[in-house]
């Protein structure tokens, strides 16, 4: 039972999870920014939301994606999924019968954010894409994980709609304060997804797993990459201009050297040279999980605007 439990617990990947909670963190503090008083109980039904919903995708994309897993021999703590189904340690009946578990509650705690607090429709509208957009990341019809879109969506979602329901909860208004703090955020998302798919690439190829890597090349892919963690912290700097506080910006550029040192692990990608995949997803991660977390602790430290 013990290794059963243990088992469940890989298969959950609990270390994504701390994103929903430092993003959905990030729209409320926005919201205390710009002098709202935070409703305790409204902000954890919406939390809740986001993590059960987030346990469904990771649950979901376990199930679907085993066979490119099981022929994926790069695989890192962050890629190539947990493994667990994989190695028939648990089986994907329980990986899909979780997934279910995690909808009804999905579901039950946005109705409660609906009917009990009577939230805005804006905030109907943001968990209805979320949930579409987790759903059918790796499930038929749509699949968009093998779309050349998943990605994009994906970390619009995780970046930027997350951060606005936190807001929006809160405020009951949306606020292109909002957009300004996670436009960087959504990018260097997408280029950690990218590192992801470096090591899965031959594996997702050879199971017709269409990703955004797979279809447009490894070369080509490098390119984007470099060019999204360079536009992420270029927006930064720029939004200043149109109203993002200096604090906050400021806390994305002192992401820059993580980022320079992300960029050049890339470059050696592209020259052909020796990379440790585990270095590369580990990196992407921090890069995007760093500049997270400033984001949100810039928000906190300074208060009411």
């Amino acid at each position: 039972m013990a290794r059963k439990l243990i088992a469940f617990l890989r298969l959950s990947r609990p270390v994504f999870l701390v994103g929903g909670v430092l993003l959905y963190a990030l729209g409320a503090l926005i919201a205390r920014y710009q002098g709202f008083a935070l409703d305790v109980g409204v902000y954890w039904s919406g939390q809740l939301s986001v993590t059960v919903l987030q346990l469904m995708t990771h649950y979901l994309n376990e199930y679907w994606d085993v066979e490119a897993d099981r022929l994926n021999h790069n695989h890192t703590p962050f890629s190539g999924g947990s493994g667990v189904l994989v190695r028939g340690e648990l089986s994907r009946r329980t990986a899909f019968i979780a997934a279910m578990v995690c909808l009804a509650l999905g579901t039950a705690m946005a109705s409660r954010l609906i009917f009990t607090y009577a939230v805005p429709p804006s905030a109907w509208v943001i968990l209805v894409l979320g949930f579409m957009g987790a759903y059918f990341y790796s499930s038929p019809p749509l699949t968009l994980s093998s779309t050349g879109y998943g990605e994009l969506t994906t970390s619009i979602v995780v970046a930027s709609l997350v951060p606005a329901l936190g807001h929006i909860v809160q405020a009951r208004q949306p606020s292109f304060l909002v957009l300004l703090a996670t436009a960087p955020l959504v990018m260097l998302h997408l280029a950690m997804l990218l590192a992801f798919e470096f090591p899965d690439f031959l594996s997702d190829e050879a199971a017709g797993k269409r990703t955004l890597l797979v279809r447009v090349g490894r070369r080509t892919g490098a390119r984007l990459h470099n060019a999204l963690i360079l536009l992420a912290l270029s927006l930064a700097g720029a939004a200043v201009c149109i109203g993002l506080p200096a604090q906050v910006a400021l806390a994305v550029v002192l992401t820059s050297p993580l980022a320079l040192l992300q960029i050049s692990l890339v470059r050696r990608l592209q020259r052909r040279d020796p990379v440790s995949f585990t270095r590369l997803t580990f990196l992407g991660l921090l890069l995007f999980v760093l500049a997270a977390s400033f984001t949100t602790l810039s928000f906190w430290a300074i208060g009411t605007g």
